[in-house]
This record gives C-alpha cells, structure tokens and sequence, in this order.
C-alpha cells in the first residue's frame, strides 16, 4: 500500500523557512519521534528519536511514505492510510491516530501519532509534520494498573471478613464527629443489609455512641493501628474491629476490617452464665448433702433416650424402683409433675438439651401419699462437638420446707406492702390538709398587707386631698370675694399637694416592677456629691452624713431621679433607726463578679457597681430583716406608713437589671448595698438631667392628635396645647383615635393615654398608627400600672413618655422634643 502523492503548487520561500525552523525547533525539545512529510517529493525527514526509541538507522531510499507505511502492523495499515489520505484530500490540517508502529528488534510499539498538514494558497496539501508518542509503558502500567484492581476486587469481594474504607469528619477543634463509607465489600454489605456507600454514618445511626467516632477518630490523625472487640448499641452487635489508615493521612480515611462475633460474645455469656448456674447447683448439692435433703438421682442417656434413676427418685416421683433401675421414658416421669408444673418443666428441659451446660428447675411432683411437694432438679447437660445432647445427669433435692418460709415471707412482704400503701394515702391526705392550711394562712396574710397597705394609702391620700380641695375651696371663695391678694399661696399649697401624691403612686409602680423608667448613662459618684447637703439638711443636725466615692467608679444606666429617690429612702431609714442620732455612710465600689459570686446575689455574671448606705443605729433582728422587702411591711404603727419605702428601691433594682442585699447587726447598725450594672459607655453627670425645660412653641399649622378617655384630661391637654399654638384634633377612645389616623387630616404628633377603651390601649393604637402613617412620633401618657402596656419599659425612636400628673411647662417640653426630632 503507498501513499498518493498530490500534484500542487509550492508555498511560497517563507513559509517553507519558517515551517522548517519549527520543525528544527521541536525536534530539539521532545523525545518524540519528529517526521517532516514533503508530500511533493514523497520525502519523510525523521528525527534523531526514530534512531533511539525504535531501533531504525534510514538510508536515504528508506526515507519515503512508503517504508513508513509498510512498519505499521498489517491490521492497522488500511485504517491508517485511509485516514491519512482523507486528511489530506479533504479540508482539514490536524490527524491523530494511534497504531502498532514496527521496531527495528522485530517487536511492536504502541504509539500516538500526530500530524499537522500545510496547505498552499489554493488549499492544496504540500506537506505534513508530525511526531509519535510511543505509549507502550503506558500501556503496560494502564494494563498492571487494571490487573491490580482486578486483584484488589476480587481479594475485596472473596474474603469472609467485613471490610470499609471511610473517611473520618472532624469538627472545628479537630475532634471527630462522623465517618463516611468510602468502600465497602460483599460481606460488609451482607452483614449492613443495605448498600452504605457514600453515607455517612450518622445517616442511619444518629445514636451512634462518641466511642466508635474517637476510636476512628485518633487512627486517622495519628495513623496508629486499632484493635478492639466493642458492643455498638444502635446496631445492637458485638464487633471485633482492626483499622489502620490508609491513603493520604490529610484526607483522614482508615480501613477497617471487623466481624460481627455477637453469637460468639452470647455464647461466652451463655457458657458464663452456665458456669455459674452449675456452681451454684454443687453449692446447692453440697448443702442438700450436709442437710439430708437430697432425694434421689437420675440419668438420661439422651442418644438412648434411656431414663433410669435411683430408689430415693422412684420413691419421690411414686414410681416403681425396679421400672426406674431398666429405664424410664419422660413421659412417665412427666406425669406425676402437678399440671400446672408440666409446661414450664418441658420447656426448662427443651432448653438445656438445645444449649448445653448447668440446668435447675423447680416444680411440685405427686408422691405416693397423693400430696405435692416441692422439689429442686440440678443436673448438666453434656454435648458433643455438633452440639448434639449426649448425656443428663442430675440430683433431686427437697426444697418444701424452703418453699414454705419463702411463701411466708411472701406474704409478710405483702402485708407490709398493704400498709405501706395505706400509710402513704393516710400521708397525702394530711399533707393536702396541710398545704390547704397554708394556702388559708398566705391569703390572711395577703389580706392583711392589703389591709396595711389600704390603711397607709387612706391615711397619706386623706391627708393630701384635702390639703388639694381646701386650697382649691379658699381660691374658689377669694375669687367670689374678689380677694386676689394671696390666692398665689393656695394655689401653690394645692399643687404641692398634688406632687407629693404623683410621688406616692411612683413609689408604687417602683415596687410592683411597672414604672416606666428613662435609664440614661449616669455617674453616680456626681449623684452622690450632689444629694449629700440636701441629706444632711434632711437627717437633721444631730446626724453626721459621710460619703465615700471610688475615685475610678463606672458609670451605670439607670433612671436617675429614681436613684436619687432610693438613696434619700434609704437615707431617710437609717435616720429612723438612729433616735438617739449617729453617722451615715455613703459608699460607691467597683465589683466583679464571677460565677459564684453571681449566683449567690442572684445576678448575671459579669461587672457591676456599688452603693452602699451604713448607718449606725439599733440593726434588724433576722426576722426583721427577712421580711425587710416584703411588700407593705413597715415597723412603724399602723397610718404612720406604707411599708414601700425598701419595697420601691428592691423594684428599682430590679428593672434596673440590678440587685439589693441587707447586712445588719442588732445594736451595731445595717448595710443597704445596690448592686447595679457597669454601662460600657460615656456618662454624664445627673445635673444635666435637671434643666429647665423649654416651652414649646408651635410651627405653622403642626397638628396633635390628642386621646383620652378621660374628659377633664383631655380637656386640659387641649387647652394648654391650643396656648401653645398647636391645632389640636380631640378623640375618646382608641378606636375614635384610629379612625382619625385614617383619615387624611394632618397629623404631626399623637399624644395618648396607655389605657384607653375601644379594645385597643394606647400603644396598640400608636403601633396600628405606624403602620399607616410611617415615622408617627408619639408622646405616652400613664398613671399607673398600664404603662407595662409599653412594652418592658422600653420605647423605639421617635416616642416618648409622661408621667402622670405632669406641669404644662413638662407637656410643652415634651411635645417641642418630639416635634423637633
């Protein structure tokens, strides 16, 4: 077979020198077997490499496309030629084939041939470069590659042990939490019963116990072998495992070949526990023996199936000796066991023969009196190695007189049991009288702190009032008289009464937990220095009043008037306790509290600060003091006062994220501390927070959405907001303020009331507002209570609170805050 040699124009001088140059070019930097085909002059030029790879040494005849053709194997030629020739009649200009190329010894090179055709400028083939890869080593590994898979199969698949590769997971502090089934081969998958490859394990054992994950775990990471039998409890399997790991040690997989030996583990269990069962029966034989108590023997041949027993067992069972010394069958014997004896003893005696070893049975046998006594059989069960029962052997021993105290015991136990049952139902009834008891005493006790707490109010509120509806009767009748003189005086009386009454509902919010507090970040030890003239003033001269400060104290958030508030409270305490007169000592401290120190004051762990107030006055006795927080209590006599005094400053605390804790000594003094949470922020001093406030001075046409249930309230709220120069739109309940909203009359700012009517209170009807009216600035109005409506105590931007009773100057400076927010 040749090669058709086309008839073309030459390519052009340049071409020709640089195709020959990249020919020169890649000869030299490859080990292939380089060819330059002139396709014109039938002309292969071959590289140094056909010499070295080959064998071949061309003499100039042998340099054609003819001797190159004739050194492929015969049953590659025509394919090669064809598809040669197809390359270079057609379009194209890149061939590659791969064929058995002859070498010069005789023997076969399996190569990769490849060749790149040029083309003149009519698109006629004019020459061909080329290079062979020999790819007989590849061959070779690809195929002892292939034979070493084949190997490695078939040893995977034939042998009896269960084996896995799997790749161990680690979490993020390098402990292993999971394994995942690489490879696994027949027996594994036999003894799985599912195919597991590519699951993980916790896939289908999320119960898996830690002990496989470590054990798995530590020979991927060290590569140390492991060998252990251990129960795996989801599986319910004793295995016997040996891993090693295998591969890359970072991508941390082992090998694993284990065997399920959970028949060998219970039947090692089963050898156990018949070992000891055939201990205890000699123990029994050897006491029965010492005792006299054992009846008779018996054998049976169980290849025989010949049953034969002594005189004392023939006597027990009422059977003839002479009938017991040739052999017996199990059925006569059987039938002198009491009926309901029978099944259970075929059972126990089925169960031997089937496992061997130990056996003892209890069960009632008719003697020849007729009657039925119990007896215990103790014998062994002997197999031969296909397991297969060869002999039975055994003793008789007589355990009537033992069944008969153990009966006795029984039912003692019973009767205990019975009054145990009934002096426990006697206990719960009195126990549920009891907590009945003390359900009737905590309400007498409630009632009565109501009572304490109704008799303070009235006599505090009594006392306030009519200090209000005097003063207001004395301007009413200066007014009719048209004596204007000193009606500044009244009115002052009456507002100052009115104050002192807002400060005795705070300080009940602050004891119940529900007054709305404005935490700010404050400095304490500037509170304290500025309250210590007016707590002397207060205390009297015959008191010496001490502060001292922590010169790094931390700045905590709380309310401060509120702090103000317990500090004189608590200032005001220790005076009482000190008639006679004495000192008072304020301190401020830095603490750090670790976790036990957190959890005996009750609080988080973590940074707080501290004040304190030590007086030195006549101390609590411990009753005193336990009972020092208790709402309403109070060691003053009854009208003299609430008993909220220590109650409002444990409420503060509390809200405040805080605490309060008590140390007194009678007849030394008493220790108030609060313990308040350090703020990681900047503080200011608490004067800042006593500034005058600012009246508010309307913008053109701004509107306020006034709501109330109240008349007399919404009336004077639209009065002084109208002097104020705001339009003021009035509304009664939450749904008439809703309605409002809705409209389409402008709203710059909703003052309301927390509780209102209408099914909704006012922080429901603000949040409804939001949703329709975006960025809706509100300013809460509450007296009570129903501020726990807000929320926690907490408010978002643009909302603000008043308490009530407020001055119209705090109105104004509220709603001027808000509006230019």
């Amino acid at each position: 077979m040749t090669l058709a040699t086309p008839h073309c124009t030459p390519v052009t001088g340049l071409a020709i020198e640089e195709t020959q140059e990249r020919y020169r070019l890649a000869a030299k930097a490859t080990n292939d077997a380089i060819w330059d085909w002139d396709l014109q002059a039938n002309h292969v030029q071959w590289n140094d490499a056909l010499r070295d790879a080959y064998g071949h040494r061309l003499t100039a005849q042998d340099m054609t496309g003819d001797w190159w053709i004739a050194q492929i194997h015969p049953d590659d030629r025509a394919r090669i030629h064809d598809s040669i020739h197809a390359l270079i009649d057609g379009q194209g200009d890149a061939w590659s084939d791969e064929y058995r190329f002859h070498r010069a010894d005789g023997s076969w090179a399996e190569v990769l041939d490849r060749g790149h055709v040029i083309r003149n400028v009519q698109g006629q083939a004019v020459r061909m470069i080329g290079a062979m890869l020999d790819l007989t080593r590849v061959r070779r590994a690809e195929k002892a590659l292939l034979k070493s898979e084949a190997l490695y199969r078939t040893i995977l698949e034939t042998i009896e042990a269960a084996f896995a590769i799997v790749q161990v997971k680690f979490d993020a502090d390098d402990q292993p939490i999971d394994y995942r089934f690489v490879e696994v081969n027949a027996a594994f998958e036999q003894q799985a019963g599912v195919n597991l490859r590519g699951k993980w394990v916790t896939e289908f054992a999320p119960d898996l116990e830690p002990f496989w994950f470590k054990a798995y775990g530590h020979v991927a990471k060290t590569g140390e072998p492991a060998n252990f039998e251990n129960y795996a409890e989801a599986f319910e399997r004793w295995f016997d495992v040996r891993a090693v790991r295998v591969g890359d040690p970072a991508e941390r997989t082992i090998g694993i070949f284990f065997s399920d030996v959970t028949e060998r583990r219970n039947a090692q269990e089963r050898l156990r526990a018949s070992e000891l069962l055939a201990r205890e029966n000699v123990q029994r034989v050897q006491l029965a023996l010492a005792a006299g108590a054992i009846i008779g023997t018996w054998h049976w041949d169980l290849l025989t199936d010949r049953f034969t027993v002594d005189e004392g067992f023939a006597d027990a069972f009422g059977l003839d000796p002479a009938l017991g010394r040739t052999g017996l069958s199990l059925v006569q014997v059987i039938t002198t066991v009491h009926p309901d004896d029978q099944d259970g003893l075929i059972t126990a005696i089925h169960e031997v023969i089937r496992r061997g070893g130990a056996y003892a049975h209890q069960y009632r046998v008719r003697r020849a009196d007729g009657n039925y006594y119990w007896i215990e059989a103790n014998g062994r069960v002997d197999l031969a190695e296909d397991r297969t029962g060869l002999s039975f052997p055994g003793v008789l021993i007589d355990v009537q007189e033992r069944r008969t105290v153990e009966a006795e015991r029984d039912r003692a136990t019973a009767a205990l049991r019975a009054m145990n049952d009934t002096l426990e139902h006697r206990v719960a009834e009195r126990t549920a009288e009891l907590m009945q008891a003390e359900e009737k005493l905590r309400q007498s006790q409630k009632m009565e702190a109501v009572g304490q707490l109704t008799g303070g109010l009235a006599h505090d509120f009594n006392n306030l009032l009519a200090g209000i509806s005097g003063s207001l009767e004395l301007i009413d009748m200066r007014i009719t008289q048209g004596r204007l003189t000193d009606i500044g005086k009244y009115i002052g009386a009456a507002q100052g009464a009115a104050r002192r009454a807002a400060s005795l509902t705070h300080r009940l919010l602050a004891f119940s937990r529900r007054q709305t507090l404005d935490p700010r970040p404050t400095h304490v030890n500037a509170l304290v220095a500025g309250m210590v003239e007016m707590i002397q003033r207060t205390v009297g001269p015959g008191i010496h009043v001490e502060a001292l400060e922590a010169p790094t104290l931390w700045p905590t958030l709380v309310d401060a008037s509120q702090l103000e508030n317990a500090l004189l409270n608590l200032c005001l305490n220790a005076r009482d306790a000190m008639p006679d007169g004495g000192s008072i000592t304020i301190r401020t401290a830095n603490h750090c509290m670790d976790a036990a120190a957190a959890h005996a004051y009750d609080l988080p762990e973590g940074q707080y600060l501290c004040l304190c107030v030590t007086d030195t006055g006549t101390g609590m006795t411990p009753d005193i003091m336990a009972k020092a927080f208790d709402p309403f209590f109070t060691t003053k006599p009854i009208g003299q006062g609430t008993g909220l005094g220590l109650s409002m400053i444990y409420g503060f605390a509390k809200q405040s994220g805080g605490q309060v804790r008590i140390a007194s000594t009678v007849g030394q003094g008493t220790t108030v501390c609060l313990y308040l949470p350090r703020y990681f922020g900047t503080a200011t001093d608490s004067e800042g927070d006593i500034e005058p406030i600012p009246a508010a001075l309307a913008g053109v046409g701004e509107t306020i959405l006034v709501v109330d249930d109240e008349p007399t309230v919404r009336m004077l709220l639209a009065d002084v907001l109208g002097d104020l120069g705001y339009t003021v739109i009035e509304a009664g309940d939450s749904m008439a303020g809703l309605k409002v909203l809705r409209s389409d009359a402008r709203i710059d700012l909703l003052v309301t009331d927390v509780g209102l009517p209408g099914g909704m209170n006012g922080r429901q009807m603000a949040d409804a507002g939001q949703e329709i009216r975006a960025g809706l600035k509100t300013l809460f109005i509450t007296g009570y209570a129903e501020s726990a409506a807000l929320g926690d105590a907490q408010l978002g931007p643009g909302r603000l609170v008043l308490t009530k009773p407020f001055t119209a100057e705090a109105l104004a400076g509220r709603v001027r805050a808000l509006m230019g927010a």
